[in-house]
Parts: C-alpha cells; structure tokens; sequence
C-alpha cells in the first residue's frame, strides 16, 4: 500500500472471533499500513459511524441504521450458519420460563442482544424484564435469571462457568438457523461513504488485504489456534473447532439473511424494513 499518503483509519475487534480476520495482516506486515483502533463491536460501530474511523467492523445493526453513509466489503463478515459459540443465552431456566423474568444483557453488541431479543419474543414467545449490564457472567447471574453475552466472554461461560454451575446454554447462531433457514451475520466491515469517494484505490487495497489475511489465517487456522492458545483460557483444539464454526463469507444468502433479519426488526429499530445494503464494487 501506498504509504505516501494519510493511512486509513482501520477498527479491530478486540475478540477471538475476529483474529482470524487480522493474524494475516500481523504475518504479511500489512497491518503496519493502517491506523489501528482496538475496541468493542459497539464502540467501533459508533466510531465509525461517527466518522472516526475511514474503514472497520461494524455490528449489523449500526450497519443497517446507517446504510446511507457506508459501503460494505463484500465477502468477509463475521457470522455463522448454524452454532456460533460466542453468541449465547444462559439460563437458570428453560427458555419458555422467562416471561416477567429479569434478563441481562452484556453491553458489547447491539446485534447480538437484539437478535436474542427477537428469538425470544417470537420463536419462545415470552417477554422478559431486560436490563444492561457489564458482561460478567457471575455478576449477571447474581440478578437475573438468564444473560445474553457474546465473544470471548460468551465462550467462557459456554465452554467453562455455565457447566460449572449446571445453567443451559443456547446458541443463538443454533436458534436462527433453526427458525429461519438462513444464515447469520453478527458483523460487516465497511469504509465510509465518503472516504470512498476521497480514497478508492485505498479503500480496495484495504478489502484485498482482509480478504487475503482471512485466507491465509483459514489454511493455517492450526498456527492461528496454537498461537492464541498461548494467551487465551481455551485450548488450541477448542479454538481450531471455534475459528472453523465461524462463518466469514457474506455474499447471497448471508445478504438473504441480512435482509429477512432487517424485515423483522427494522421497523422498532430505526431503520426501514428494506434497507438497501450497498456493496463495494470491484
């Protein structure tokens, strides 16, 4: 890329899910090309909302609610077709049992907790008492009776607290898939609207990048899981099985499912129903 002119401006989710997406851009040295910010899905989404970031991850749901100002890079999300991992609800309870109850929700991503929202007024059909908190499992679980979390925090629970203290675990990547059919996609990555148009041969370098990191970090995805095994709490076999279950593409039917989630939430989420999802062009 050329450094000559301002590096982009670039997000980085700070969980596993995305180290797929970035452990090829560390090997190539590409990542010295771009500004990196580290955050949260929500705080990133903002940002780049915002306007304090040219280029990054965004959470589906900031992505349909300002679709008028950014473009998404085809082929590289982050999603699932069927178990996700990282995106769960636990309960104390079976699911149907939570009308009235107190449910938390971990403060990362609006996609997730709108997603579980959804799942559980439609597909459960009961309407619990929610409120936000930190995702912290244990202190989630000290007043609520179930608690959305996701990320690393999610695969935690999953693989490690929730067996502990025999609370159920349900995926939520599993339930859309079951209720639907479709594919789910958690997050896009995008440039703005407006740094495309100052910035196009930055903008696809850029996308050609990730695609490529995600190719290579998928080939090698033994190296990557070992790697991150070193630092995380899960071993390199959970994370290769984790890194593999995760669904990266979004091309037809990952915008298919995009489209079927915005006709459900749309309409009570600030964005119309059929939001136009603009693709960048070769």
């Amino acid at each position: 890329m050329d450094n000559s002119r301002t590096r982009p401006r670039v997000g980085h989710i700070q969980f596993l899910n995305c180290l797929p997406l970035y452990w090829g851009l560390a090997r190539t040295g590409t990542l010295l090309d771009f500004e990196l910010t580290k955050d949260t899905p929500e705080k990133l989404s903002e940002k780049l909302a915002q306007g304090d970031l040219d280029i990054g991850p965004v959470t589906l749901m900031e992505f349909l609610r300002h679709a008028d100002d950014l473009v998404a890079f085809p082929d590289i999300a982050v999603g699932c077709d069927g178990p996700v991992m990282s995106c769960v609800i636990v309960s104390k309870v079976p699911l149907e049992q939570l009308d009235g109850a107190r449910v938390a929700l971990g403060s990362t991503s609006r996609t997730s907790v709108r997603l579980a929202q959804l799942l559980l007024a439609e597909r459960i059909g009961v309407r619990p008492s929610y409120y936000t908190c930190p995702p912290d499992l244990g202190l989630m679980m000290q007043e609520a009776d179930a608690a959305v979390l996701i990320g690393d925090a999610a695969l935690r629970a999953s693989l490690h607290d929730a067996p502990k203290y025999g609370l159920d675990v349900h995926d939520l990547g599993a339930m859309w898939k079951e209720w639907t059919g479709l594919p789910f996609v958690f997050a896009v990555w995008a440039a703005r609207r407006d740094y495309l148009e100052r910035e196009p041969e930055v903008v696809h370098k850029v996308h050609r990048a990730f695609l490529d990191s995600r190719d290579l970090s998928l080939e090698e995805v033994g190296k990557v899981a070992e790697q991150a095994a070193r630092w995380e709490p899960f071993d390199a076999e959970v994370l290769e099985r984790y890194f593999t279950t995760l669904d990266f593409r979004f091309g037809g039917p990952q915008l298919g499912a995009v489209a079927e989630f915005a006709r459900r939430v749309g309409p009570t989420s600030g964005f119309p129903a059929d939001v136009k999802v603009e693709l960048l062009r070769p």
